[in-house]
């Protein structure tokens, strides 16, 4: 079988989001398959595979044609409700039991810093390559995740602004995130694991040398600057580079797996009825290097 790739949206965003036809990734690759694959990631950034009823074990076996795969953790340390496998990250509002979160339990009020826009991984030293999403339950309505072009963004930023972001180190914690929504119930365990990372905002991208803004909402600081002037440029750019024509947005069907390319996107989960199950499984793929070890 042969991939066939086609532009989600051929008119207004031709070079971002792909849907992704042909063959069975539940089903081992060959060498060539997985080398078209990425050859397809480093085009569109998100690429939509439809009707691929993955076990964890498949999902797992195909994220692996790509690279070694992160360790899944929900971040939290005294947390007792973990239901899926070391290599599964569980991207759902259910706890030990299948049951759904009570609104007040600290996992769920910790997920809901997905709602804002962010880069997997970009908290780590070392952050993620690819994330891969599978819909295994989904909501009535909502939930849709919505995928940000930050190449794009770059591309269209003015030359003064892309001097003055040239060579800006910004820190980044799941602590900044949190911050945003009110959640600071963190003991002092985790603000020692959530210490704040160097990464570089400007990127360039390990494949195709293509410049990138590296944003997310764990980015709370650019070394050298005051606080409150680091955090209003890094807004500015974030309301720059999520603008409606760099955007994405996938409605979930049952069995999609969405794959997208943190070290050019970013992406945020929307609401949904809380009082429904959603339960989603993902897997990571580890990068290689420290932005700050890549050429800047």
């Amino acid at each position: 079988m042969t991939l066939s790739i086609r532009p989600i949206d051929p008119v207004s965003r031709p070079f971002f989001g792909g849907i992704a036809s042909g063959i069975d990734i539940t089903k081992p690759l060959t060498r060539e398959q997985a080398a078209e694959i990425e050859k397809g990631m480093d085009q569109y950034g998100v690429m939509v595979f439809n009707d691929q009823p993955f076990t964890d074990e498949e999902q797992m076996a195909f994220s692996r044609n790509f690279g070694e795969l992160e360790l899944a953790t929900n971040n939290l340390r005294d947390s007792k409700e973990q239901r899926l496998g070391a290599h599964i990250a569980d991207i759902s509002n259910l706890d030990a039991n299948n049951n759904v979160l009570a609104r007040e339990n600290r996992r769920r009020l910790f997920s809901l810093g997905t709602r804002l826009w962010h880069s997997d991984s970009s908290f780590k030293v070392v952050p993620a390559k690819y994330s891969l999403l599978s819909a295994r339950v989904i909501p009535s309505k909502g939930g849709n995740t919505e995928f940000a072009d930050m190449r794009a963004a770059y591309d269209s930023l003015d030359d003064e602004t892309k001097a003055e972001c040239e060579g800006l180190i910004c820190e980044h914690s799941q602590l900044y995130s949190r911050a945003q929504i009110g959640f600071g119930d963190f003991t002092d365990e985790e603000r020692k694991i959530f210490a704040p990372v160097q990464q570089r905002l400007v990127r360039r991208h390990p494949s195709t040398g293509r410049k990138s803004l590296y944003l997310a909402s764990h980015a709370g600081a650019i070394l050298g600057w005051p606080v409150p002037e680091a955090r209003a440029f890094l807004r500015d750019l974030v309301e720059h580079a999520t603008q409606r024509k760099y955007v994405y947005s996938h409605q979930w069907k049952k069995f999609d797996l969405v794959v997208w390319d943190n070290q050019a996107t970013m992406h945020r989960s929307r609401p949904f009825d809380a009082t429904e199950p959603r339960d989603m499984h993902r897997t990571t793929v580890a990068g290689l290097a420290s932005t700050m070890a890549q050429a800047a």
